[in-house]
């Protein structure tokens, strides 16, 4: 037992706080709550504020605890998995904030480790990973479920120098090489293959697919990614109005091809005007590939 005056609230996943109508529930309630779940470093409570302003408002002195010894980044872990396993759930929207704390405090930790914390699939939890904006945060090794440390393949290196490149064009090589976890020579390779419009990752150098590892991006993808590049360092695209625009549409469906994150952003009430939006620019694009097929077949007959 701990005197509740000597508890103070914990850095919480719900990003709106605590629910008043769940706190009054509690208080009503005649059984035991189970203990809560205090950092014993700061006194701050890492699960069970529901739990505590219930106890508050029954005016009880002293409420059970357990008490966590950690660091306070290991603290908001235990948070967010206990707040998974029992009681209120989090919402969608929690799960995915707390997503960018994880990576950013273990960035080490393997997406489906992550994923387990949080209640979502490991290739939410990559595909969240890959939008980071912070690459001071993106690890060259990853921590499975196991707790073993692996490091990331060649083709995983490759990838992320050939996002790395996408991103930053102007990136050293030496710059690309560290932060992707590659070699110097590697690097090179990458870029040389992406300004010729091909793919990142040789041909004797297999995918593996997404579904085991929630790192690497569909290679299909990355091509895409690629060929853009490539097309943004041609003048006859950069330097027409037409050209600039045609390439800032093609960015725009390479993007596209994360369609988990763009669903999940879509409200129900606009699905059905979206459903139609989509499928109108399919058919445009569709109808682009066929007439520039038919003019490349009419200029070499």
């Amino acid at each position: 037992m701990a005197p509740i005056e000597e508890l103070f609230p914990g850095d919480s996943p719900r990003l709106d706080g605590e629910d008043g109508e769940h706190v009054r529930i509690l208080a009503e309630t005649q059984d035991a709550l189970p203990p809560i779940v205090v950092h014993r470093t700061t006194m701050r409570v890492i699960d069970g504020m529901h739990r505590l302003r219930a106890a508050i408002a029954r005016g009880d002195r002293e409420i059970a605890v357990e008490y966590f010894h950690g660091t306070t980044a290991d603290a908001f872990i235990r948070s967010v998995h206990d707040n998974i396993a029992h009681g209120l759930p989090l919402s969608r929207t929690d799960r995915e904030a707390a997503v960018k704390r994880i990576i950013q405090s273990h960035a080490d930790l393997s997406d489906r480790a992550i994923a387990r914390i949080v209640g979502l699939s490991p290739p939410t939890v990559g595909a969240i990973r890959r939008c980071s904006s912070d690459r001071t945060f993106q690890s060259n090794t990853r921590i499975g479920q196991d707790g073993r440390r692996r490091p990331l393949g060649a083709v995983e290196g490759r990838l992320r120098a050939s996002q790395i490149i996408s991103d930053r064009p102007n990136t050293s090589l030496r710059e690309v090489a560290r932060e992707a976890g590659v070699s110097l020579g590697t690097a090179q390779d990458v870029r040389k293959r992406m300004n010729r419009g091909e793919s990142p990752v040789p041909t004797n150098l297999p995918v593996p697919p997404q579904s085991r590892s929630g790192l690497v991006p569909d290679a299909r993808q990355r091509n895409i990614s690629a060929t853009i590049h490539t097309l943004r360092r041609d003048p006859s695209l950069r330097f027409s109005e037409v050209g600039r625009a045609l390439l800032q549409w093609l960015g725009v469906s390479a993007v596209l091809n994360e369609r988990e994150q763009f669903m999940n952003a879509i409200p129900e009430y606009c699905a059905d005007i979206m459903v139609e939006l989509a499928r109108s620019c399919a058919e445009a694009w569709t109808q682009l590939g066929n007439d520039l097929e038919q003019r490349s077949q009419e200029n070499t007959a």
